[in-house]
């Protein structure tokens, strides 16, 4: 090994991890820029004859169906029409609606997905009994789901952003329940026997020893069950019909037909999503090392 090849290793041995995620996750965005402007350059240059095969593709990749990236991001920072406000700022006002039934879905759904996954673990019965059902709900394609949860909200005379909130509520249990079960059955049967020797009763056990030990599974069903959330809202807000939120945005902007609009709407609810994943990572860090100190 070179000395220059020595000194880029220990510089980047050096690096924290957040700073190597961060560089990860611009090294990814980079490529994935060069291949959508070369695709766009190979595409015009042979008629939209895809290299190595004879798929045709019409029309060609042009700016009007696969505008330039940068065109994308700038589309942020002009107006959505003629003397109106800024793409970004409208697209921000509806990230945020959306992200405010999402939370409210996640909490939820979290809750929902914590208990059912306690159940579990405390009675095999009652995880024979009902986890294929958890399961099974999950086939259910969400687009039909969401309709009827409204029409049932608006019935029951449910806020509309609350039937919104119970769709994202759906997608979210499910990782968590799976999760948690795992998690709480991780400790060492040498841990469990340890505890049961010290007379400690099964909340004590639970609390002191299992969630704990469960709080890296439980993280990951969370980080999951975030983006799924904003998924669920954006769906729910279609049948609700929401002019607020990103679904609006994202079905205006689809009907216009200008993709530069609807890629920026895309990109923003892209940008949503990793906000609220970066917010339970944040927790994760403070609750883990803190579980980690009290060990």
């Amino acid at each position: 090994m070179t000395d220059a090849s020595a000194d880029v290793v220990a510089t980047t041995s050096r690096w924290s991890p957040r700073v190597r995620r961060i560089m990860g996750f611009l090294g990814v965005l980079v490529v994935v820029v060069v291949i959508w402007e070369l695709y766009k350059v190979v595409g015009k240059a042979l008629g939209g004859v895809v290299p190595g095969t004879e798929l045709r593709l019409r029309p060609p990749p042009d700016d009007r169906i696969m505008p330039h990236t940068w065109d994308v991001v700038l589309q942020l920072f002009r107006p959505v029409r003629r003397n109106g406000e800024l793409t970004v700022l409208l697209l921000g006002k509806a990230a945020l609606f959306t992200l405010r039934e999402a939370f409210v879905g996640f909490v939820v759904g979290g809750l929902v997905g914590f208990g059912l996954g306690v159940a579990f673990v405390r009675s095999t019965l009652a995880e024979r009994a009902f986890m294929p059902y958890v399961v099974a709900s999950q086939t259910v394609p969400i687009i039909a789901i969401a309709p009827m949860v409204v029409v049932w909200g608006g019935k029951l005379d449910i806020p509309q952003w609350l039937s919104v909130a119970i769709i994202a509520a759906y997608l979210t249990f499910f990782p968590v329940t799976i999760n948690t079960v795992r998690g709480l059955r991780s400790p060492a049967p040498t841990a469990m026997e340890m505890m049961r020797s010290y007379a400690a009763s099964p909340s004590q056990v639970l609390w002191k020893l299992q969630v704990p030990a469960a709080l890296p599974y439980i993280f990951t069903a969370l980080k999951v069950s975030a983006t799924a959330s904003v998924i669920g809202a954006i769906v729910g807000e279609l049948p609700a019909g929401f002019r607020d939120g990103l679904a609006r945005a994202l079905l205006e902007f689809s009907q216009q037909f200008n993709a530069e609009k609807l890629l920026a709407a895309i990109l923003m609810s892209a940008i949503a999503g990793i906000l609220f994943v970066g917010i339970v990572t944040w927790f994760e860090h403070r609750l883990v090392a803190a579980a980690h100190r009290q060990e």
